[in-house]
C-alpha cells in the first residue's frame, strides 16, 4: 500500500498528464513586493515552512500545524536521533509570528517532516541545526506568507486544512494522503516552485478530489473545483470537476486509487 505521492511516483501518465495545467483557469495577482532571486534552503523546507506558517497565522494550533514535524522528531528519537523530540519542541516554542526568529525556527522545525514522510531519506537530509536561512530566504518566506494570506482574504474563508480521507477514501492501494485546504466549494494545494505545477501535482490534486468523493466525509459534498495557489509566483490556478472527462474519473478510480 503507497502515499498518494508514493502511488504517483508508479503511474505513467499520457502527455500532459491526465488532468493537464493548461486546462486550469489561470490568474495572477498583484502586488509590490519582488522576491530575491536566490534561497539557501530546499524548495521543500521554504514550501514547508510557507505553507505551516500560512496555517498558523490562519489561526491553526500550533501542534496541530506541526503535527507531521513533531511526529518526525519521535521517529528520529527511536531511531537513535538523541535528543529529536526536546529540540522539535524547542523550535515550536520559539515560532510566535513571522519576526526572523520565528521563521527560522519553523525552517528548523520542518526539517524533521521527512522522518515522517520518508524515512528511507531521513538519514541523507540536512539536519536542523545546519538549516539556517539567510536574510534573502527570511524575507522571500515572509512575503510569501503575506500573499497566502491575501489570498484567502479573496479567496477563502477556510474551512478545513490538513484534513485526511477517512472513514472510506483510503484503498487497497492508496492507504494514506492528507490535503492543504478546503474552502467552501473548492481543494486546494499550495506550491511555492518557481514553475507552474507538473503532471505530477495535477494528478495528486485530482486524486485528493476523487478521495474525498468517497471517503463519506461531508466536508467533501460541496466540493466541486479543484485549484492550486503559488505564492512564489503570486498565482491561481482553478479547475471546475465537472469538466473532467468521464472516463479519466473511471481510470483515476480503479486504476490509479483502486476502489
Amino acid at each position: 500500500m503507497y502515499s498518494v505521492t508514493g502511488r504517483i511516483h508508479q503511474i505513467k501518465q499520457p502527455r500532459g498528464g491526465y488532468l493537464p495545467i493548461a486546462r486550469f483557469q489561470v490568474r495572477t495577482l498583484e502586488d509590490a513586493h519582488t522576491l530575491a532571486p536566490k534561497e539557501n534552503l530546499h524548495p521543500t523546507v521554504v514550501g514547508l515552512a510557507v505553507d505551516d506558517l500560512t496555517r498558523l497565522q490562519l489561526g491553526a494550533a500550533a501542534e496541530d500545524v506541526f503535527q507531521v514535524a513533531l511526529e518526525g522528531a519521535r521517529r528520529a528519537e527511536i531511531l537513535g536521533v538523541a535528543g529529536a523530540r526536546a529540540e522539535a519542541n524547542g523550535y515550536l516554542a520559539r515560532i510566535h509570528g513571522l519576526d526572523d526568529d520565528s521563521i527560522q525556527s519553523a525552517c528548523k522545525l520542518v526539517t524533521f517532516d521527512v522522518w515522517k514522510r520518508s524515512t528511507f531519506n531521513a538519514f541523507a537530509a540536512r539536519p536542523a541545526e545546519d538549516t539556517n536561512p539567510d536574510a534573502a530566504t527570511l524575507s522571500n518566506i515572509r512575503v510569501m506568507v503575506s500573499r497566502g494570506l491575501h489570498f484567502w482574504q479573496e479567496y477563502g474563508p477556510v474551512t478545513h486544512s490538513g484534513f485526511n480521507f477517512l472513514p472510506s477514501g483510503y484503498s487497497r492501494i492508496v492507504s494514506s494522503g492528507d490535503g492543504d485546504y478546503l474552502t467552501e466549494d473548492t481543494l486546494w494545494d499550495f506550491k511555492v516552485s518557481a514553475a507552474a505545477p507538473k503532471s505530477q501535482h495535477t494528478l495528486q490534486l485530482l486524486m485528493y478530489w476523487v478521495m474525498g468523493q468517497h471517503s463519506g466525509n461531508p466536508i467533501f459534498s460541496d466540493i466541486v473545483r479543484v485549484g492550486f495557489f503559488n505564492p512564489r509566483l503570486n498565482r491561481v490556478y482553478t479547475y471546475n470537476m465537472a469538466d473532467l472527462p468521464p472516463e479519466t474519473l473511471r481510470m483515476v478510480e480503479r486504476e490509479i486509487i483502486g476502489y
